[in-house]
């Protein structure tokens, strides 16, 4: 038996995980696949009663016990420093060594995509972004906060291990999935010294991949190209705070951030996974968001756990539903949130589809 965590976190993060464990626990029986769901109920409500974010133990729990962790959307209006959301999905991410960001960017139908003319063949690449250093390490201070000489300093903290790790995982992935380039961003023209580790790594790295085309970009160059020509990417790397940045623009490609889902990867630990959104706190309760993205991270993680079937079941009943219009309104459906998990727990009851 394998042991699932579920957390499902803030606003509309309880709604749509509640939709996407609803598909778990269906393929779960259906399929045998003797997996234990647990859940837990980190959070706000739970920090702004007891002060407890995410517990220490917990981690080591995690560690030792855990197949793989589910985590909804963070964030509530109420905790405007985010300090419970940071500790929870910062502790995890840093606590469990989870170095790689997995974001694929797959479009499921041509009337979901913002640009035009573009195929479901044209978006369809993933993003590994480093997911343990850059900018989000939290080096840095404040210096005579509150008056006008006031200085903020945030560090960017880059290692060989960190880097390099990160840029083999997109080499290897490329190569075990039959892609034939890699492409590589940074903004090296201007961050000279993180630039030229990430630079020196890359070639590196590359050489031992002599089958694979090699590709640069600078960030913001890439971020025009994924508009203008996504359709010339197969895997892209990039740092922490870029990857942040790149993958939300991938998100709108494929048809919004409901759509996106993402794994954080430690390939030799646990894992854990998460729709791309946020907690969107003024649709909460109302039975409108769209839970494609917490569905397919839950496919992301069957694959993971290895029913990689189970997760192409998923992918296509979601795909079916797009196709049908049976969607939220963000999708141009008349669905609920409800309704549409609904939809998608009925097509794969089908069997036949």
């Amino acid at each position: 038996m394998q042991k699932i965590a579920i957390i499902p976190g803030d606003g509309i993060g309880i709604e749509v995980t509640r939709e996407a464990v609803n598909v778990l626990e269906l393929l779960n029986k259906e399929r045998s696949l003797n997996l234990k769901l647990v859940h837990f109920d980190f959070g706000a409500e739970k920090y702004l009663a007891t002060g407890i974010s995410l517990p220490k133990e917990q981690l080591e729990d995690f560690r030792k016990n855990y197949a793989a962790i589910f985590l909804g959307a963070l964030g509530d209006p109420r905790i405007p420093d985010m300090a419970h959301a940071r500790d929870i999905l910062f502790g995890m991410r840093f606590g469990l060594d989870q170095f790689v960001n997995f974001r694929p960017v797959k479009l499921f139908n041509e009337k979901l995509c913002p640009l035009k003319g573009k195929s479901c063949d044209d978006v369809n690449f993933v993003v590994f972004r480093e997911n343990t250093e850059g900018l989000y390490v939290g080096v840095g201070g404040l210096f005579k906060k509150g008056t006008k000489d006031e200085i903020a300093i945030q560090e960017s903290v880059n290692t060989y291990k960190g880097v390099e790790r990160i840029i083999r995982y997109a080499f290897d992935y490329a190569k075990k999935n039959g892609h034939t380039k890699v492409t590589m961003s940074d903004k090296n023209n201007a961050l000279r010294f993180e630039g030229d580790l990430w630079q020196r790594v890359f070639n590196e790295v590359g050489k031992e991949f002599p089958e694979i085309e090699k590709e640069h970009w600078f960030i913001d160059a890439l971020a025009m190209q994924m508009i203008k020509r996504p359709e010339q990417f197969q895997v892209i790397v990039t740092n922490n705070m870029f990857g942040d940045i790149v993958t939300d623009i991938g998100a709108q490609l494929q048809g919004g951030l409901g759509m996106a889902a993402s794994g954080n990867i430690n390939p030799n630990g646990v894992c854990m996974f998460e729709p791309v959104h946020g907690s969107a706190p003024k649709y909460a309760g109302k039975n409108v968001a769209n839970p494609f993205g917490a569905i397919l991270t839950a496919g992301l993680m069957l694959e993971h756990l290895g029913f990689k079937q189970e997760g192409a079941i998923i992918e296509k009943a979601v795909r079916i539903a797009v196709e049908q219009d049976k969607t939220t309104q963000d999708l141009g459906g008349k669905f609920g949130t409800k309704e549409t998990g609904e939809f998608v727990c009925n097509i794969i009851s089908k069997k036949d589809f």
